[in-house]
């Protein structure tokens, strides 16, 4: 008996393909709603940031215009005035912190019998006192033992002649600056003249 396959096509499992392909329009499905999602947060996002960008750049335009305004309403004279006033007011609270006595001590226990001071002039120079003083000496080696014992106290440091003359009686007068420390904070005292010293 001759059998014979008169089908003209191969044989399927419809369901199965069936199945994938609902499968995979799942998935493209999700993957589009996901992307759709995705797009229209990124679109409020990147709005949201505009705006916040517009609004940056207008606050940031409005105090500049301030600032102009500001700046173009200040009196310079006044500005001046009133910081040479802060000036003058911290030299004096700088006066008040400096001890003369602790000074004039310092000096006491100093000064060589054959010298005399005469003038002392404290400033305010880099956050520093600078004292500037005047004295009297018979012999250039009795000033300079004055500077020496002025650097070994530890309260003057860069102690240095910087002017010297002689004065009519034939006395060698030298102007030495230093740094000075003391306990007391920089100051901007008065000019103080007076003698110590030797009693020649």
């Amino acid at each position: 008996m001759l059998r014979a396959n008169l089908s003209t096509r191969p044989f399927y499992n419809e369901r199965a393909v069936q199945l994938l392909l609902a499968v995979a329009g799942v998935f493209v499905l999700a993957l589009t709603v996901f992307n759709v999602v995705r797009i229209v947060s990124l679109s409020r996002q990147n709005t949201e940031l505009s705006s916040r960008v517009t609004t940056d750049r207008d606050e940031a335009a409005r105090l500049r215009r301030e600032a102009v305004a500001i700046r173009s309403g200040i009196n310079q004279a006044e500005l001046k005035g009133i910081f040479e006033a802060a000036q003058e007011a911290n030299m004096l609270i700088d006066q008040r912190t400096f001890s003369w006595t602790e000074f004039f001590n310092r000096i006491e226990e100093t000064l060589p019998p054959d010298v005399m001071l005469t003038e002392v002039q404290p400033s305010f120079q880099a956050n520093h006192t600078i004292i500037s003083m005047t004295v009297l000496g018979k012999q250039t080696a009795d000033v300079d033992e004055f500077i020496e014992k002025l650097e070994a106290t530890g309260a003057f440091e860069d102690a240095l002649p910087r002017e010297q003359d002689k004065t009519e009686e034939g006395l060698i007068r030298v102007i030495i600056t230093a740094i000075y420390g003391g306990d007391a904070g920089p100051s901007a005292a008065p000019r103080s003249t007076g003698a110590s010293g030797g009693s020649w």
